[in-house]
Parts: C-alpha cells; sequence; structure tokens
C-alpha cells in the first residue's frame, strides 16, 4: 500500500509553505513518527513527521513552494514486513561482533539532525568542530552552517549563496510595508535600573530557589508595559480601515532570537499575571523558539511588543513596529554611567529606552506619556509594581 505524504496545515491562513530540507534520501526505510522534512512557513518552520513506517519515495525538490495539503512523496507501506523478517539476523550478527551494549542514537544526546549531518558529510567537516546548539546539545542545520563558514573564511575568500527561508522572505516584506504603511516616529528616554538591580539581589537567589525560574528584567518591564498600557489605551489599539480598535487585555510579544531569525511569542493576559507567572511564561516561550518548537498561535494576536536588543550588546536603536500592533519598546545593554542625583555625581546602572509608534493613532503627548511612565514605574519598582510590598508581590 502507498500512503500520500500530505503537507500538513501550519496554521490558519496559511495556505502555502517551502520545502526547506529533506531530512531522508530518496528510497530510504522510514519509521513511524519519524521527521522526514522541514517546511517553512511564513511564521515558522516545522517538521514533517512519517505517518507509517515504509520505504519513502520523494516528488519534490527543496525550495518547492507547495500548498498546504498537497502530496509531496509516498510511504510503501507494504516494505514494512520485509524489513521485520530481517531484523532477527541483522541483530544476532550485531551481538556476535560486539559484546557492548548499543546507545540509541537521538537528537538528545548530541547527535547531529539529519539536515546537519547532511551537510557534514557533503562537505567533510569534523563533527567534532561543532557546537550543538538545540536541546540536549543537539546539533542543528544551523549550527553546521556557522561552522563551515567560520572555516571556509579562514581557508580561502570564495563565497556562497543560499536561498532565503519562507519566513525570512515574509518578515522582509512585513518590515518593508511597516516603513511605507505606517507613520512609524520614535522616541527615547532613559531609566535609572539601581532600585531593579537591588531588587533582584535581594530576591533573585529566593526567588530562583523557591520556582525553578531566574527574576529577570522581562518581568519588571512586562509590568511597567501592562501599566502602561492601562494608562495609555490608544497605545494598546490599533488600526482597522476608518476604525480604532481598542484592546482591553495586554497580549504582550516579546522578541526573541531563534534559529530561523527573529520570533515573537506571546505572553496572554499579562495583566493578570504576577511576576512568577510572567517569568515562567517568558522562559517556556523563549525554550520553544529556540528549538524551533514554538507554533503559530503561540505567535500571533499580541497587542504590543518588547525587544530586547541589550542582550546582543545594543546602546540605542529605532525598532520597526510589529504589525498590526501600533507600537514597540526597545530595551538596551545596562552600563555604567555618571548621572547628576540630588546636585551631585554619581555613578548609576542606566539604560535607554526607545519607543517606536504609529503617529497616525497616537500623538506626541501619548508616547512620551507612555515612556515616561515605564521609567517611572522602573524606577519605584516597589511602590509602582508592587504595591509596596516586595516580598508579597514576589511570593517570597
Amino acid at each position: 500500500m502507498k500512503l500520500d505524504i500530505k503537507v500538513p496545515s501550519p496554521g490558519e491562513s496559511i495556505s502555502e509553505v517551502e520545502i526547506a530540507d529533506w531530512l531522508v534520501k530518496d528510497g530510504d526505510f522510514v519509521e513511524k513518527d519519524q521527521p522526514i522534512a522541514e517546511m517553512d512557513s511564513d511564521k515558522a518552520t516545522l517538521e514533517i513527521p512519517a505517518e507509517e513506517s515504509g520505504i519513502i519515495s520523494i516528488n519534490v525538490e527543496v525550495g518547492e513552494t507547495i500548498k498546504v495539503g498537497e502530496v509531496i512523496g509516498h510511504i510503501d507501506t507494504n516494505s514494512v514486513t520485509k524489513k521485520e523478517s530481517e531484523k532477527p539476523s541483522n541483530f544476532a550478527k550485531s551481538i556476535t561482533k560486539s559484546e557492548k551494549p548499543i546507545q540509541e542514537i537521538n537528537y538528545a544526546n548530541g547527535f547531529p539532525s539529519p539536515s546537519a549531518k547532511k551537510i557534514i558529510d557533503e562537505n567533510g567537516i569534523d563533527l567534532e568542530s561543532v557546537k550543538g546548539t538545540g536541546k540536549g546539545g543537539r546539533i542543528l542545520k544551523e549550527d553546521v552552517i556557522k561552522t563551515f563558514a567560520s572555516q571556509n573564511n579562514n581557508q580561502d575568500r570564495s563565497i556562497s549563496r543560499r536561498k532565503l527561508s519562507l519566513l525570512r522572505r515574509k518578515v522582509s516584506e512585513r518590515l518593508v510595508n511597516v516603513k511605507n504603511e505606517t507613520a512609524m516616529l520614535t522616541t527615547f528616554n532613559e531609566v535609572d535600573m539601581s532600585s531593579i538591580f537591588s531588587l533582584r539581589s535581594d530576591f533573585k537567589e529566593k526567588f530562583s530557589k523557591k520556582f525553578g525560574v531566574g527574576l529577570g528584567f522581562m518581568s519588571f518591564f512586562t509590568k511597567a508595559v501592562v501599566k502602561a498600557l492601562q494608562d495609555f489605551p490608544d497605545v494598546n489599539s490599533v488600526i482597522d480601515g476608518s476604525d480604532q480598535i481598542f484592546y482591553n487585555y495586554c497580549d504582550i510579544s516579546i522578541a526573541v532570537s531563534g534559529p530561523k531569525g527573529l520570533m515573537v511569542p506571546v505572553v496572554r493576559s499579562a495583566e493578570k499575571l504576577n511576576f512568577r507567572e510572567i517569568e515562567s511564561e517568558i522562559k517556556r516561550l523563549a525554550v520553544r523558539a529556540r528549538e524551533g518548537e514554538i507554533t503559530v498561535d503561540e505567535m500571533s494576536g499580541g497587542t504590543f511588543t518588547i525587544s530586547n536588543g541589550g542582550v546582543f550588546g545594543s546602546m540605542l536603536s529605532t525598532p520597526i513596529i510589529n504589525p498590526p500592533q501600533s507600537a514597540i519598546l526597545g530595551m538596551h545593554n545596562i552600563i555604567q554611567r555618571p548621572i547628576a542625583v540630588n546636585g551631585k555625581v554619581e555613578i548609576r546602572p542606566m539604560m535607554y529606552l526607545a519607543l517606536s509608534y504609529d503617529h497616525r493613532i497616537i500623538d506626541g503627548k501619548e508616547s512620551v506619556g507612555f515612556l515616561l511612565a515605564i521609567k517611572e514605574s522602573l524606577e519605584s519598582p516597589v511602590d509602582l509594581l508592587m504595591d509596596g510590598n516586595a516580598k508579597k508581590a514576589l511570593e517570597l
């Protein structure tokens, strides 16, 4: 029996995908649930598993754009019986040759994924020179490409070319549209992070030990953003034709770097979450994004975005609005700088903040007031974000 391999739907409103890579070769025997291909949509990269065991035949090439539901290959399930009949004799031979137990090879113990192994074999790359960044040290395709590029640069001045993924092309298109279709402006301010540094120094060890998650900066920024959004509802709204739609909830998109580029998973109803819940959710989403497991639903529907360029060392930037949202907050690195405090010069941990916004519905007064409200919350977190009791707010 020949089983059709059809392109699964990666999410609502997505009608086509691109075959990013075949993880097996034409004519290979595949096991049920084994990943056989990677597909790119305009929002994420997903794996296609084998629905049954059998011999695979491949109908489309890497890079082809395919409609959802279209047949891209077949699995001959009649070959399973033959494969199973060969197992006892092969197994007996393996026991005879070696008395050592056979270690199962999987993605979680540092071995390369099929797509990564293909590049390693084709280019003669030393496996020990590649550092895996996937779950459990799994070597991803991106790890191999990075290593190969580094080795290539040290050896010659050749160039290489590869097609942009569907996700990257879609992101590029959306960013250009934002610049062309919105009246985007950016306003800046700076924040003294001393109070948050002090709180983290006092409570981060207890917090981590009790909840198994770190007390980072993101929970403070998320809380400050939620408070400001409630005070300035225009920032938590979008244009829909001739109407302005206001959201009565705060779904905060958190920009994180993933294997295929920038991802923006969403913390839902952040106004209802405490510090522990925010930190736990951000950690869960960030891990899923970096391991390529994030779903389209987990990245859709945010009302406001926070982007932290500071983790890469950025001092100042003008972040681009994440459509259809109307504003985005850019965090940056924290630098010890001299500032005037009560007429005296003191060294304080300072961060520049940037708010990019759509001037069509957010006026300068609202944008400046919104960013100032965030600054005030971050500089007085106990009073403005914790109701005057840090221990109670942190559940300690």
